[in-house]
């Protein structure tokens, strides 16, 4: 089961997921990058018949698994004849919200542990 899972997740995660179709602009070939991540897990269980709830053997079993893939812009690649470079496209949207986060907690904090110290 887990090969299945894994065989079709790794089957979507290719060089044509990573780097995009070349743009070719003004003498340079720009190629999109994107990072690709994927991971799978399963799992299982059984009972047994043992022991006896109201005269009902307990009996049990089952099992399961999924898996997923996410692709992401990373960047380009900017090929010229003189050079070849990688542009990174950040996004400033987790940083700024990691950022303000921190911020909130410090003024919350000091003013729980500045009323304690008085």
């Amino acid at each position: 089961m887990i090969e299945k899972i894994a065989q079709s997740v790794t089957s979507k995660a290719t060089v044509d997921s990573v780097f995009g179709e070349p743009i070719h602009v003004e003498g340079k070939v720009v190629v999109p990058v994107a990072r690709v991540a994927y991971g799978f897990g399963g799992g299982g269980g059984s009972g047994s018949k043992s022991r006896e709830n109201a005269g009902q053997p307990l009996e049990g079993g089952g099992g399961g698994g999924g898996g997923g893939a996410v692709a992401y812009p990373a960047g380009a690649l900017e090929i010229t004849a003189q050079q070849t470079r990688f542009i990174p496209f950040t996004d400033w949207r987790p940083i700024i919200a990691c950022c303000a986060s921190a911020f909130s907690m410090g003024i919350l904090l000091t003013k729980v542990f500045g009323r304690r110290s008085r």
